[in-house]
């Protein structure tokens, strides 16, 4: 028999358990905690924090550019001398 895991919290039951919330956070995976019947917050451990926030190594802006392979791309245009207004 499957043992039925709670992810699911209403407010006032995930603060006077708190630290089953925590606790199972960290066993089971992201906690919803409810308020007046609508998910508001989601509980999760710092791995998991970690893990959905980790910064891609940042390449540098030249070759970046580099990367886009543009060299087909015209980038000319013609010479903008203004408009006249009345004033």
């Amino acid at each position: 028999m499957k043992k039925i895991t709670k992810q699911s919290w209403k407010l006032e039951e995930a603060k006077a358990r708190f630290s089953e919330v925590v606790r199972r956070a960290h066993s089971e995976g992201p906690q919803r905690v409810t308020v007046r019947g609508h998910d508001s917050v989601v509980v999760i451990s710092v791995e998991e924090l970690d893990r959905l926030t980790k910064a891609e190594p940042k390449m540098p802006f030249v070759t970046f550019m580099e990367s886009l392979d543009l060299k087909d791309l015209d980038l000319e245009r013609e010479a903008d001398y203004g408009r006249d207004a009345e004033l």
